[in-house]
């Protein structure tokens, strides 16, 4: 048993002079030990500071809440270590490939940047105090001279390691997963022949004059924390990049879970619906939630509102159920009708209509004014160019099916252009198309309330995606690396920023904090660590500098509190 003693203050005589220190004593054995001690001065310098306030010298200002709370979460996952695991030693003077990975993560999550910046940005943070890496070491060459050193075949073997220890250690829901893709533009050169992954292609963005990148994910419905990515082709489409996946995901969902008896749930939209991959997952490890092409099968939509029951847990919703032979498999199809989401759609058609209606009026306005001989100069309109412009006109979906237009030549050999609005065409649609899903599951035991609502998860993973599109934080896009290594790279950092990000927000979220992603990363990087120095108090003796925090609001105090960031002070 250690008794401490209360805190007090002890005058010593040195050299004729009466010195003073504060110290503290307790019993080790039995026997009296001073176990803390500090110089306070001089009678003089104690008078002195009574009655004189020093004035600082200057102040040093870093970020603390954002850059710890998520270092923590980095220390459970074992970022590091991990990522050393799986690649080549460090030089002797240098830092190591997880520590870069490390950084670069963090960076991605509070502010990204170029590796040139990315010195500038460390420096700002408490990381280098955190860490013990100084922000010298972190040139963007020094980076990629590291990044080098993974090999091509390693990524998926260290993410495997990190999720396997993050849904073990943070005790993460896999019993339902959830796929898409996305593409990222990129701002590769056009004659750069070293990035077979950057590819014009479909850009959901519209960014069709760039090339992009593909991204596959499969993330947890827990949170859309993130399993497996795979960055693919700009030009491939969805369904391809869910098929090259097949055999990885079989082996993650072993990783995940071996010893589970029960298949996990898969959910997937209708981009990945194809014959190969229903097939590929049939008697793989898991059920699959999907989505049927409502087009492909017209039967399904012509089944009268009569036939439909309403689901009491969604107003305005309500479903049909049968089964359905697909691609030489029986599954369960429940075709669901949602009255808010036909309202949306009808919303949409009809400034889609309005539009087309305008631009068709346009063109045939012009053509008149040729036949009637009010335009004289300019080369005549031909039918081919008028072709085009209607088919312009009529490029939004559904629209080629709503208007009836024809094109023929006047008297005068000039193009004449006639259309009408088809509205039976337009009831048609209301009737079989619009508000309506067609969900499809090997899980015949489920109710249709379950079905819907595994279904509806697939939220969680377009959240992924925006995240991931984000500017202020973790933001893919515009990628400036112009190798497929370095591509790679950088998105493996980014979809390891966003599992860290999704960690914090789990976190925070199961202790009943109500705010989102963003508004919590920017509540926490306003919590600054300010180091006030002070001009030193008596002759020969340094300056000294006494650390404290910035002015915490209300919110900012309980994510401290919450995340017990008081562990990563300065003192």
């Amino acid at each position: 048993m250690h008794d401490l003693t209360i805190p007090g203050i002890t005058a010593k005589k040195i050299k004729g002079r009466t010195y003073y220190y504060a110290r503290q004593s307790q019993r080790v054995n039995g026997k009296p030990k001073i176990v803390w001690q500090q110089y306070l001065g001089t009678a003089e310098d104690l008078i002195a500071a009574r009655h004189q306030m020093p004035v600082p010298r200057q102040a040093t200002v870093h970020e603390f809440g954002a850059s710890s709370a998520l270092l923590d979460f980095a220390a459970q996952l074992d970022i590091r270590n991990r990522v050393d695991r799986h690649v080549p030693k460090r030089s002797r003077n240098g830092i190591s490939v997880g520590t870069c990975i490390l950084i670069a993560t963090l960076n991605r999550c509070l502010a990204p940047c170029s590796k040139q910046l990315l010195a500038h940005w460390y420096d700002n943070t408490v990381l280098p105090r955190l860490l013990g890496v100084p922000a010298s070491r972190l040139t963007s060459q020094r980076f990629w001279d590291n990044m080098d050193r993974i090999p091509p075949d390693t990524l998926p073997a260290i993410e495997q390691d990190i999720v396997r220890h993050m849904v073990t250690r943070f005790q993460v829901d896999v019993s339902q997963l959830l796929f898409d893709a996305a593409s990222f533009f990129t701002c590769i050169d056009s004659f750069n022949d070293q990035a077979s992954l950057a590819q014009r292609g479909h850009s959901k963005e519209g960014r069709k004059s760039l090339r992009i990148v593909g991204l596959a994910l499969l993330a947890t419905a827990d949170h859309h924390l993130p399993i497996l990515h795979h960055a693919y082709p700009g030009n491939q489409p969805d369904s391809p990049a869910f098929g090259s996946l097949a055999d990885a995901l079989a082996a993650r969902f072993h990783v995940l879970d071996p010893e589970r008896e029960s298949k996990v749930m898969l959910v997937f939209d209708k981009g990945s619906n194809s014959r190969e991959n229903i097939e590929a997952l049939r008697n793989g490890p898991c059920h699959v939630i999907g989505s049927l092409v409502p087009s492909q099968h017209p039967d399904l939509l012509a089944v009268p509102p009569s036939q439909f029951r309403a689901l009491e847990q969604w107003p305005g919703v309500s479903t049909w159920r049968t089964v359905t032979r697909l691609h030489g498999a029986d599954y369960t199809v429940v075709v669901v009708k949602n009255q808010h989401f036909a309202q949306a759609q009808t919303a949409t058609l009809l400034r889609e209509i309005a539009r087309c209606r305008q631009q068709l009026r346009e063109i045939q306005r012009q053509l008149r004014r040729w036949e009637q001989g009010l335009v004289t100069r300019g080369r005549h309109p031909a039918m081919d160019t008028v072709g085009k412009r209607v088919q312009h006109c009529l490029k939004a979906q559904h629209m080629k099916k709503l208007f009836r237009v024809s094109i023929d030549r006047s008297a005068r050999s000039l193009p004449r252009l006639t259309y009408r609005f088809d509205r039976k065409a337009w009831q048609r649609l209301q009737q079989t198309l619009l508000g309506k899903n067609l969900i499809f599951t090997d899980r015949g035991d489920l109710s249709d309330a379950q079905i819907v609502h595994g279904y509806r998860s697939q939220h969680h993973v377009e959240r992924a995606f925006r995240d991931l599109k984000d500017a202020r934080h973790l933001a893919i896009r515009p990628q400036h690396h112009w190798t497929d290594q370095k591509i790679r790279i950088h998105v493996f950092i980014c979809v390891l920023a966003l599992m860290l990000q999704t960690l914090l927000c789990r976190h925070l979220a199961r202790s009943g904090c109500t705010l989102s992603g963003n508004r919590i990363l920017k509540e926490l990087a306003a919590i600054r660590e300010v180091g006030v120095v002070y001009p030193a108090t008596g002759r020969g003796r340094p300056p000294h500098m006494k650390m404290t925090l910035s002015t915490l609001s209300e919110e900012q105090e309980k994510l401290y509190r919450m995340l017990q960031l008081e562990r990563y002070r300065n003192r």
